[in-house]
């Protein structure tokens, strides 16, 4: 598929909706998950704590670079105001929350609201990066986290990151991770055995992770991920996500999961959002959109995306465009 082929994503700005800074006491704001929820979209977005600095020594890239999750609402999807700090990182729980993902799941026919994030251990502590999770509820102002179902998920001792939770057709619930480089698919019987799988079942998954690999990045690209939950239309589920090219920028992609099993239906061979605008190519890791969340509305999705790890975009896309686009790359 040639490059003019490929559906449209317009910008809805050419600022970002919530610029570094723009919290007291935060600097980068960005790789925000989305829920539209009661009239209102609440973005879900990690927020760096002031203090933290470039490394010129070996190690990680920050130093003093811990994240919590912030809370920002819009009437309209293209104001935003800080509404609230959801989750906190705390050294004894989750040292530092990255990437949000917020989900709607399907269990014993009740809607639960799952978040997904990597928990961040100190470079120093040698730990690997960890899928954790909350279920959240909500008081009628604001979510919370429910402390008790406070999760990792996924096998021990695996650098493991970048998942989203989703229900399929017959209730079911799939996992989409990423173990470097690839993407991998997790079935679960339902949301309590995705929570207390233990290594019972990941222990026979991990012998055999060929055969749970859902997507591998395109010939010279370094690793991929998922970015929002999958969005249903009547033909499959739209899956966004990032894949990181060669020369290290991040690009928004997309591809066609079938309803009922999980698996890869199609994928468009070029990205739909590459880095362009100033703040999207200059910022703490230059090069940058990560789509993390996705909401539709008849033929329209809304995405939001972090950018150069700074601060967050938005945009959007028409179904019917990318469905056509998916199509045709089958």
């Amino acid at each position: 598929m040639s490059y003019t082929e490929l559906p449209q994503v317009r910008r809805l700005h050419d600022r970002p909706v919530v610029e570094a800074g723009s919290v007291p006491g935060y600097g980068a704001i960005f790789n925000a998950g989305l829920l539209y929820h009661e009239g209102q979209y609440h973005l879900f977005a990690r927020g760096v704590r002031e203090g933290y600095r470039r490394n010129d020594g070996a190690g990680p890239r920050f130093l003093d670079y811990i994240s919590d999750i912030l809370v920002l609402t819009s009437n309209d999807g293209r104001h935003y105001e800080f509404a609230y700090v959801l989750a906190r990182a705390d050294d004894a729980e989750v040292p530092c929350y990255e990437d949000p993902r917020v989900q709607r799941v399907r269990h014993s026919d009740q809607e639960h609201i799952v978040m997904t994030y990597t928990s961040l251990w100190p470079h120093e502590s040698g730990r690997p990066w960890r899928i954790g999770a909350h279920r959240l509820t909500w008081d009628t102002n604001r979510f919370h986290l429910d402390a008790d179902s406070g999760r990792l998920l996924g096998p021990s001792d695996i650098a493991n990151k970048d998942a989203i939770v989703f229900s399929l057709a017959d209730q079911r619930v799939a996992m989409i991770h990423r173990i470097h480089p690839d993407m991998q698919l997790a079935v679960f019987d339902d949301l309590d055995h995705l929570w207390h799988a233990g290594p019972e079942y990941w222990d026979p998954y991990m012998s055999d992770l060929e055969s749970h690999t859902l997507m591998r990045p395109t010939p010279g690209a370094l690793g991929i991920g998922a970015g929002a939950p999958p969005v249903p239309t009547e033909e499959g589920l739209l899956l966004f996500f990032h894949e990181r090219r060669a020369d290290g920028a991040y690009t928004a992609n997309l591809a066609l999961l079938d309803r009922e099993t999980g698996r890869l239906v199609s994928r468009l061979d070029q990205p739909l959002l590459e880095p362009e605008l100033h703040w999207e190519r200059e910022g703490d890791v230059d090069n940058v959109v990560f789509v993390q969340g996705a909401h539709r509305e008849n033929d329209l999705i809304y995405l939001t995306y972090g950018a150069a790890d700074r601060c967050i975009g938005v945009a959007t896309a028409q179904v019917s465009q990318l469905v056509s686009a998916l199509a045709r790359a089958a």
